[in-house]
């Protein structure tokens, strides 16, 4: 499948913009294309991988970027994931003057915001993209008008958000519903959270704690209102699945169509 075009290429075709999109910043060329430009800021966001250091030469206000956590923690590439997994109460954007380190870089804005119970990382991404795209125009105002400082990353509190693996989305049933819940919202939209049952493959999209108990894995109860699965801690009430080449479902209708009963084990 063929990736499709990001709404920033969309909206710079629509106004006749030119957009270059380099396979990679280290060829020669690519880096003398940058250069020829004569930026006088870059503004990287979600790019995932260090700047090579002509690139990050190549504008004399330095390569901003809209980091999606509080830095010092949660540097890396999954920060969003990674804050839900760990049920982080809040986190932020920082504007950071990006080096040669992994987001090292000294910090020049940062705002916090809450995360819901509600969130998943779809919906965090969505309010930190608006929060991300205010706070880099004023940051660009500033660093234009020379108002802008730069102060370095505390030593403390450093984290790392690696990318998240596909083995992760399996879900082990002896741990809390609490760590499982959040794992369900860490992994919507994608990859999803798996359960298996026998040979099959489940992808668990919505679910709430509950307090009931039984051997983790066990299925409590099967209805209407859901999937009550027990967990290593409390049970998890599993209101939205999906079966392997299926269509995402209410737990009401999927069980019309795949009925699961009580006492049986999910892995």
């Amino acid at each position: 499948m063929r990736p499709g075009q990001s709404p920033v290429k969309q909206l710079a075709d629509a106004r006749g913009l030119e957009v270059f999109q380099p396979d990679t910043l280290r060829d020669a060329s690519t880096q003398a294309r940058i250069a020829a430009a004569r930026p006088e800021f870059l503004v990287v966001a979600a790019y995932g991988l260090l700047l090579p250091p002509p690139v990050l030469d190549a504008a004399p206000g330095g390569a901003l970027n809209i980091h999606a956590s509080l830095l010092p923690r949660w540097r890396g590439a999954a920060p969003i994931q990674r804050a839900l997994l760990a049920g982080d109460q809040e986190t932020g954007i920082t504007i950071m003057r990006m080096d040669a380190g992994l987001d090292t870089g000294p910090m020049l804005m940062q705002e916090r915001i809450a995360i819901s119970p509600e969130d998943d990382a779809q919906t965090l991404h969505d309010k930190l993209a608006l929060l991300g795209a205010r706070m880099i125009v004023a940051a660009l105002g500033d660093a234009a008008a020379g108002h802008a400082h730069a102060a370095p990353q505390p030593a403390a509190g450093v984290t790392y958000a690696r990318k998240i693996d596909k083995r992760e989305a399996d879900i082990d049933w002896r741990r809390p519903a609490a760590e499982i819940e959040r794992q369900v919202r860490a992994l919507r939209p994608a990859p999803g959270a798996v359960a298996r049952r026998g040979g099959e493959s489940l992808k668990l999209w919505r679910a709430q704690i509950r307090a009931a108990h039984g051997v983790a894995g066990t299925v409590l109860a099967a209805g209407d209102e859901g999937v009550l699965v027990a967990c290593g801690e409390q049970a998890l009430l599993v209101t939205e699945l999906q079966r392997a080449g299926g269509k995402r479902l209410a737990a009401a209708e999927f069980l019309r169509g795949c009925a699961i009963a009580p006492g049986e084990r999910l892995q």
